[in-house]
């Protein structure tokens, strides 16, 4: 704003005419206006906040010990499914032709997507300038990391013969032989590695001042010496920092648009293909799209039990699960923009194929429970966070994340069944069923999931120590710390 009275008072444009706006009334408005509610609000002084905050790396929860329990056995019974899958083959599973792709590239797609979210809260939000990510992004960020470990696992399960896995990655063999790059497995080979190599970088170099407090505070010998490695001897210095600045800022930028590349690729590996209900250019946005709706509500499922157990509620307040429920409504909205694309084209094109998959198998056929499941959990759910009440009630939310998280399953699944079931020839109609296996598989990945989650919960700072405080200083310097119970208000 610039100066024209020498007294700190600037002009503003008023129907017309100039109008003289005081710098503290102005500070004022724009505070009140910042945000339906506040960021951060009693937080405790840097030595307490450090302790709230490590605290649940030495002392576990009563509900830790069990949940830990039940998924490792989910995690036994995906094992024992995987070893009858090496054994038997895919035909262990409900496979069949035309249906050659079922649960395994379904539970691909929808982990992978889930994935999705960690990127886009973490990179995108920092080049923005967002500090209200740094109570959700290391949930995000880890959220990641394991979704990408189990979607690693269904290609290669996929394979029939998954031993030979490295027969994807182009490496200098005395055969000569290479992969075929107009096959759609390189492609995932390449884009899940890369994805999780920029993904680990950006979670871990996070994660270095956080381990380097977890060193000085740890309450064992051993444990210091672990933390200490993984710090890397971190001391927190002037120089330190501003490398470590310069380091997080480049790799959200080198992260950012592969939350855009990595799903269009594996969109790719059906929007190439010829098949009614696959050969569509909408692809990539629509999986994009899909893939942040999917991540986003996974974010909530797991912040919110995190947040009531772990009493992060000053820390992980409304204004984290309001932007995040706003973000839900807006992906939400374009999925449904999608769905509402794919009908039409199908319907103007006046391709026969299309048309019947689209507008006649999909509402109407055998799996028309789980497509009409599907628009209610994806289209009807997120309408509710037209009201503020419900982008702040925990209960509403964790319910319309789980309706989400299970509708974009059901997603994949209409996507690569209910297309791949009924073809160009009646005469090679299939239907398609899940076996145990395929369960087994479905249930011990969200299983293995929960497992690596609850360790990270028990070992890892599940909330940036640093940037926290770092948001503490600046609300600080704003004035807008808590005093006498008052809350923050902060961007």
């Amino acid at each position: 704003m610039t100066d024209v009275t020498g007294d700190g008072v600037g002009p503003v444009a008023s129907r017309g005419r100039a109008v003289l706006v005081h710098p503290a009334t102005e500070r004022a408005a724009e505070r009140a206006a910042i945000e339906e509610y506040p960021v951060a609000y009693d937080l405790p002084g840097n030595g307490d906040l450090t302790d709230q905050l490590l605290s649940p790396m030495w002392t576990s929860s009563r509900v830790w010990w069990p949940l830990f329990i039940v998924s490792g056995l989910l995690v036994v019974l995906f094992l024992y499914a995987m070893a009858v899958t090496f054994v038997r083959g895919i035909g262990a599973w409900g496979n069949n032709i035309p249906v050659a792709w079922a649960y395994g590239i379904t539970d691909f797609v929808w982990w992978i997507g889930i994935g999705h979210a960690g990127t886009f809260i973490s990179a995108f939000l920092i080049l923005l300038n967002q500090h209200w990510r740094a109570s959700v992004n290391r949930f995000a960020e880890t959220m990641t990391l394991f979704a990408l470990i189990n979607a690693s696992l269904f290609p290669i399960l996929h394979l029939g013969r998954p031993w030979f896995f490295y027969w994807l990655v182009p490496y200098p063999a005395t055969t000569g032989v290479w992969p075929s790059f107009k096959s759609s497995l390189p492609w995932d080979v390449a884009a899940i590695s890369t994805y999780f190599t920029v993904s680990l970088l950006f979670w871990y170099l996070g994660l270095v001042p956080d381990l380097a407090a977890a060193r000085d505070c740890a309450p064992g010998l051993w444990r210091r010496r672990i933390y200490g490695i993984f710090a890397l001897g971190w001391r927190g210095s002037s120089n330190e920092w501003r490398h470590y600045r310069v380091a997080y800022t480049l790799l959200a930028g080198l992260a950012t648009p592969l939350v855009i590349s990595v799903h269009s690729i594996v969109s790719l590996d059906f929007a190439i293909t010829q098949l009614p209900g696959w050969h569509s250019t909408i692809f990539p946005p629509y999986f994009v799209v899909g893939a942040i709706y999917s991540g986003l509500a996974m974010v909530l499922l797991l912040i919110l039990p995190a947040r009531r157990v772990f009493r992060l509620e000053n820390i992980i307040t409304s204004a984290h699960l309001s932007n995040i429920a706003k973000l839900m409504l807006a992906t939400g909205s374009m999925l449904a923009y999608s769905y509402m694309c794919e009908a039409f084209m199908a319907w103007y094109s006046g391709d026969p194929y299309e048309h019947y998959t689209m507008l006649v198998a999909r509402p109407m056929g055998p799996y028309a429970v789980v497509f009409w499941l599907m628009i209610c959990a994806n289209v009807v759910t997120p309408q509710i966070f037209w009201w503020r009440k419900m982008r702040t009630s925990v209960v509403a939310l964790f319910i319309a994340s789980l309706l989400i998280f299970a509708g974009m399953w059901c997603e994949r699944f209409i996507i690569i069944v209910g297309s791949l079931n009924r073809d160009f020839l009646p005469s090679s109609w299939h239907f398609y069923a899940p076996t145990w296996v395929d369960l087994s598989l479905l249930f011990g990945s969200i299983g293995l999931f929960c497992f690596l989650f609850l360790a990270f919960l028990r070992w890892v700072p599940m909330v940036p120590v640093s940037e926290v405080k770092r948001l503490r200083f600046e609300l600080l310097r704003a004035g807008g710390l808590p005093r006498n119970g008052r809350r923050t208000v902060a961007r």
